[in-house]
């Protein structure tokens, strides 16, 4: 092999954009060659080190860093192509330029295809060599730049959907506590009720991860259970508070709060999840409960969490015609209740959960570890309450 440099000298590098000269690593296997193309190189103020094979290639390119390496095609104990497997495996960001005789241009075309930046025929041509030099570094110098904004967009993106989600925090938090005012101003109108939403909503909330349920669904029965009850915004006082027992008339009046309170909430969109469960909290499992008189699993899994909650709380707290009833009572008419009145399955969580846990649950003061997404107001529980 041989090299032939033309005497017509092209352009220096501008040092103004260049302040660091390029590091390139010459390989071939005949050493005159090596001499002559880091000669005029170093004219142009590259920075040059030379291989005489591709073994020892990689030796240098592991000790040191390189930004281009020019390589004869066909050397002894590793060829040019070899070489260029080797460097694209293990030093992706290093440009590379094959040096092929004439016979072999299929050959450097090949290697093209397999990564290498560019390609030079022997003999040499001064300002071909040159040319396919600088735009094998001028490529790797944008696909450097390339690789740098991509890591920077990522770093960007994942710092915006950072902040995008603490904003979308923010603003469930703001939801949350705008619920618990509304869940406070609902409880005002039944203060016999008084406490009896906070404690609802930790029920609901234990009986709901008991029960295996995703968190996004456990938020949407909290919120729920807060807002089963606001329908009854709708219900007029003199029948909502009424002492006695309700007429038939005022009872079909009373039965309307759970549509009533579907249709206000429905509308907001990040409570839509929860309208169904305020709707259909009046069900019972055998299907005789209202509006709808949904059976079984057709309730939502909420509103059958729900019941067996209010239910409990109803039971074990004070009310103007008794004293609060022992949790032990309690757990024996929800276990009895279960396939009727209660889906058997969260029956089945409820008591797999101990007395004291729920005693603990329901002394809890109301400062205590509420969720983020609890809170709010309810009405008695269906066994004893009116409907």
């Amino acid at each position: 092999m041989y090299a032939l440099f033309m005497p017509k000298e092209p352009p220096r590098p501008d040092r103004k954009t260049n302040p660091k000269p390029p590091e390139v690593l010459v390989v071939d296997d005949e050493p005159m060659v090596c001499i002559l193309l880091k000669e005029l190189l170093a004219t142009q103020g590259f920075r040059c080190s030379e291989a005489s094979n591709g073994r020892q290639a990689l030796e240098l390119l592991a000790a040191r860093p390189f930004d281009l390496v020019v390589s004869d095609l066909r050397m002894p104990v590793m060829n040019g192509l070899e070489l260029l497997q080797a460097v694209r495996s293990r030093y992706p960001q290093v440009a590379f330029v094959m040096a092929t005789g004439e016979n072999d241009v299929r050959v450097a075309v090949q290697a093209m295809k397999e990564g290498a930046s560019d390609y030079i025929i022997k003999p040499f041509h001064t300002e071909v060599a040159l040319a396919s030099v600088q735009r094998a570094l001028e490529k790797r110098r944008l696909q450097i730049e390339l690789e740098n904004y991509r890591l920077h967009l990522e770093e960007m993106v994942a710092q915006r959907t950072s902040e995008l989600h603490a904003a979308m925090e923010r603003i469930e938090r703001t939801y949350d506590e705008t619920l618990s005012a509304l869940g406070g101003a609902l409880e005002l109108r039944d203060l016999e009720t008084e406490g009896h939403s906070r404690r609802v909503t930790r029920y609901c909330l234990e009986l709901a991860r008991g029960l295996g349920l995703p968190e996004g669904e456990v938020k949407n029965i909290v919120r729920g259970s807060l807002l089963h009850d606001i329908g009854k915004i709708g219900i007029p006082d003199a029948i909502l508070l009424k002492p006695g027992r309700l007429t038939d008339e005022e009872l079909e009046v009373m039965q309307t709060h759970p549509q009533i309170g579907y249709e206000l909430v429905c509308r907001i969109a990040f409570l839509a999840p929860a309208a169904e469960m305020v709707l259909a909290h009046q069900e019972r499992w055998d299907g005789t409960g209202y509006p709808r008189g949904l059976k079984g699993e057709s309730i939502p899994v909420g509103a059958r969490i729900f019941a067996v909650a209010d239910t409990l709380d109803a039971m074990t707290s004070d009310r103007p015609y008794r004293r609060a009833l022992p949790f032990s009572v309690a757990r024996e008419e929800i276990a009895r209740q279960a396939g009727r009145q209660f889906d058997p399955q969260v029956v089945q969580v409820f008591l797999s959960i101990s007395e004291e846990r729920w005693q603990a649950i329901r002394c809890e003061p109301a400062a205590g570890r509420l969720p983020a997404f609890g809170g709010g107001a309810s009405r008695p529980a269906r066994v004893e309450a009116r409907p």
